[in-house]
């Protein structure tokens, strides 16, 4: 700097340092601060597009899950559609009546249901109903029964079975058993 005189030099010097004092101010303070709060709108930002195309996505669905609500509503009513409803001694009687039809299974004894909460499951929203049948048959069509009418009825189960081969005619043999089936909530 010795093409400036010396006084001119030092306010030469004072304006130079200010003058870049004042820029690293602006660049520091304003600037960065804004560079900051456009980081932040844009994240924001981000995160609102991001939330509504969530949106958009869930209507989009909406279709669909009320289709899948519509299939496992249909689904449910109809594994109800065969549970003991009503009176339930009435349902006992005619279901056990309806189905030995077809077999040679003599069952002269239905007993009265007893209704309570199911054991099997803790907090099932189903209750169950419990009721004895006596009856005779022979062996193979005694199986074949019960085969049939937990195949056919999915929500009952057979329990306790007890055969006696004294008990019965000839080769016919004496039988005692509990159903266990779900019951309809109201």
């Amino acid at each position: 700097m010795k093409w400036l005189p010396k006084e001119k030099r030092n306010p030469f010097i004072v304006v130079v340092l200010i003058t870049a004092t004042a820029l690293a101010l602006i660049c520091f303070g304003l600037i960065a601060s804004q560079k900051a709060t456009l980081v932040t709108i844009g994240n924001n930002k981000r995160s609102a597009v991001d939330k509504l195309q969530h949106i958009k996505d869930t209507i989009n669905q909406t279709d669909a899950n009320q289709k899948k609500l519509a299939d496992l509503t249909f689904a449910l009513n109809r594994a109800e559609a065969d549970m003991a409803s009503g009176d339930y001694y009435a349902w006992t009687v005619d279901t056990m009546n309806l189905f030995k039809k077809q077999y040679k299974v003599e069952i002269p004894e239905v007993g009265h249901p007893s209704v309570g909460d199911v054991q099997l499951f803790p907090a099932f929203p189903y209750k169950q109903i419990r009721f004895s049948i006596n009856g005779k048959a022979y062996y193979h069509d005694l199986g074949r029964f019960i085969a049939d009418f937990e195949n056919a009825f999915p929500h009952a189960r057979v329990v306790n079975l007890n055969i006696d081969a004294s008990g019965g005619d000839g080769e016919k043999i004496a039988f005692r058993m509990d159903v266990i089936v779900l019951v309809k909530p109201s």
